[in-house]
């Protein structure tokens, strides 16, 4: 059965899903990276996205993401265009990975930043929500993708307000602080719920 064992991992921008993906991975965890999955496919539709936005968000066969993005989230409804097209692929290619780690019959993680914004992943039972707090967020984008404030609300407002993300998700865990204490949060998460890696 597909995402019998699965665990959805979500989280807002900047709250710290990819580095919590990673130290599970450390732990003997699979994991799925929908983002992974996404850039792939984009990659694959460049010159469809050329046809629906405009050449010059491909240079020489590749997608400038970063100036796609900027564009995409100032036009919330170009955005909701591209995400019609390539929500149904990232969620055929989940399916299908997710057929592979089931036959394993051991618990994996999706790395799914839109999984509480899309109803294609109500099969999955369990979700954890990385959390930090917006001004976090803000503090991290700021650095990290060197954005304005307003093109850091772009983003933040298309999707779910991470407070509530919070309380939909069956678990948390929280990554407001330093790497020390998200080790010891997801610590704490694999022996809360008795998960044995691969």
């Amino acid at each position: 059965m597909v995402f019998e064992h699965a665990i959805a991992l979500t989280g807002g921008i900047a709250t710290g899903k990819s580095t919590t993906a990673d130290m599970l991975h450390e732990y003997g965890f699979k994991i799925i990276d929908s983002d992974v999955i996404a850039h792939n496919n984009l990659q694959e539709y460049s010159s469809l996205v050329s046809t629906m936005f405009g050449s010059e968000y491909v240079d020489e066969g590749i997608v400038n993401r970063k100036r796609l993005g900027k564009y995409l989230f100032a036009n919330k409804s170009e955005l909701k265009r591209l995400e019609n097209f390539l929500h149904p692929l990232i969620h055929e290619e989940i399916k299908r990975k997710s057929v592979v780690n089931e036959e394993k019959e051991k618990t994996y993680f999706i790395d799914i930043p839109l999984f509480f914004e899309n109803s294609n992943y109500l099969d999955i039972k369990t979700s954890i929500c990385v959390y930090a707090p917006k001004e976090i967020q803000i503090e991290r984008m700021m650095i990290r993708d060197n954005l304005s404030l307003e093109e850091i609300h772009q983003r933040l407002d298309a999707q779910i307000d991470i407070e509530e993300k919070k309380t939909l998700a069956d678990y948390i865990i929280d990554n407001s602080k330093d790497t020390m204490h998200l080790d010891q949060e997801i610590s704490k998460f694999i022996n809360k719920l008795y998960l044995i890696a691969e």
